[in-house]
C-alpha cells in the first residue's frame, strides 16, 4: 500500500490539487481534495486506475480482472459538511476495523492532522461534526 499510496499522492500534489485529507485502505481509498477541474481530476484518476489495475493484474495473472469500479465526486456544500467529511476520512480505518485509533493507521493523513490541529481541537471537531450515517454504504465491501 505504501507505493499506492504515494502514486495516488503525487497525483493530487499542488499545484494543480490541494489534498484535504486521504486514506487508503486494502480495498479502497478515500480523498478529500481541493480541485478547480473536477473532470480533469476524475480523467487523471481514471488513467491512475487503468495503469494500476494492469500492473496489479499483470503481477497476478489475472488479465481482465475488474480492480476498481468507480470514482464519485461530491462537491462540499457546507463547513459542517467538510468537518464531517474530514472526520469520515479519518475514521474509516477504525470503522472498518482495521485499527482502533485513526493515528494508528499509517496510509492516512490523520496523524498529520492530529498533530496540526492536537488531540483537544480534534476531539471537539468529531463532536461537532459526528460521522454518524454519512457515507452509509458508499464503501461496503460488497460493492
Amino acid at each position: 500500500m505504501d507505493a499506492f499510496s504515494t502514486a495516488l499522492l503525487a497525483l493530487v500534489s499542488p499545484p494543480t490539487y490541494r489534498t484535504v485529507a486521504w486514506c487508503v485502505l486494502p480495498n479502497h481509498y478515500h480523498l478529500l481534495v481541493e480541485a478547480p477541474d473536477i473532470l480533469r481530476l476524475l480523467q487523471s484518476l481514471g488513467q491512475f486506475h487503468g495503469r494500476t489495475s494492469y500492473q496489479w493484474n499483470g503481477e497476478e495473472q489475472t488479465r481482465g480482472r475488474k480492480v476498481f469500479f468507480r470514482a464519485v465526486e461530491r462537491a462540499i456544500k457546507s463547513e459542517r459538511h467538510f468537518w464531517a467529511t474530514m472526520n469520515y476520512v479519518h475514521h474509516n480505518p477504525v470503522h472498518h476495523r482495521y485499527v482502533q485509533r485513526w493515528a494508528d493507521w499509517r496510509w492516512s493523513s490523520a496523524a498529520d492532522f492530529l498533530a496540526q490541529m492536537g488531540h483537544e481541537e480534534a476531539e471537539r471537531i468529531w463532536r461537532s461534526y459526528p460521522v454518524r450515517e454519512y457515507g452509509k454504504g458508499w464503501d461496503d465491501p460488497d460493492l
